[in-house]
């Protein structure tokens, strides 16, 4: 059975809405599980999760190289999590986290303006000019992290398979159609689907082991996975941290062997 991952708006239900599904097809419900597994194994606090994913833009998201360590650990942490498990997914930017697998039926909810405000006045009491200024900076803001992280627009609704507006629907005709669509042949798992799993689990944990290393934080290292094999490739201009990059590899689970590709820098730019 596929990975279900729901993304919504601000105010469009998405909680309820996977919990719902989740009941119908067995699976298990997850959310905040995600970050709790990136913070206890790669060392990162729980909050700064929050923070980068939740609040409000600072100014750390003109540094967009060090968004790359959150989005890195991130998606190592949720391929962790998907091991062995049918689970459904609500939260930001899931849909982001399992590029090009066929069994991941990706999810978007929508709903019109005047929906939402309503959902907003009857839960905050806010006036509706309130309201919608509210949502429009919410979702301002969103906007705003997860492109700084994954570089790519939520709002986009030819990154999902299926986008429903639940303005014009019940959440039990919503789950219906999730599941249905999660039951379809096209969102089973074959043996070239779980294979891209299995290599893009191993790709994330490679990344997210040198992302987190002081020694090779900051290195434009590539890494491919293969059936147990990874190929780095980048350009050092210290030759002697290859063998660290590639001791780092080594040691994570799941890589049989690694094959380094580096090249030195033109010779150019040694020496201006």
């Amino acid at each position: 059975m596929p990975i279900i991952t729901i993304t919504r708006g601000a105010f469009s239900g998405g909680q309820a809405l996977a919990e719902r599904v989740a009941g119908a097809l067995g699976y298990r419900c997850i959310s905040r599980e995600v970050l709790i597994e990136a913070s206890q194994r790669y060392g990162i606090p729980e909050a700064k999760f929050t923070e980068v994913l939740e609040t409000e833009p600072h100014w750390w998201e003109r540094w967009l190289e060090s968004m790359r360590l959150y989005r890195i650990v991130l998606q190592a942490a949720m391929c962790e999590v998907a091991q062995g498990e049918n689970l459904v997914y609500h939260g930001h930017a899931g849909h982001e986290l399992f590029p090009a697998i066929r069994h991941v039926l990706k999810v978007h909810l929508t709903a019109p303006m005047a929906f939402r405000v309503q959902q907003v006045r009857a839960r905050e009491g806010m006036s509706e000019e309130a309201a919608t200024q509210y949502i429009e900076q919410v979702d301002k803001a969103r906007y705003r992290r997860l492109q700084a992280v994954f570089g790519a627009d939520w709002r986009d609704p030819s990154r999902y398979d299926l986008v429903l507006n639940i303005a014009h629907m019940t959440q039990e005709t919503a789950a219906e159609l999730v599941v249905e669509a999660a039951r379809r042949e096209d969102y089973q798992p074959t043996p070239e689907s779980e294979q891209a799993f299995q290599d893009l689990t191993v790709t994330a944990r490679v990344q997210a082991a040198l992302v987190v290393s002081p020694k090779t934080r900051n290195l434009p290292v590539t890494v491919r996975a293969e059936r147990g094999k990874v190929y780095l490739s980048g350009i050092l201009a210290q030759s002697d941290l290859e063998e660290t990059i590639v001791e780092l590899a080594k040691g994570v689970p799941g890589v049989k062997e690694v094959v380094a590709e580096f090249e030195s820098p033109p010779i150019e730019y040694m020496y201006p």
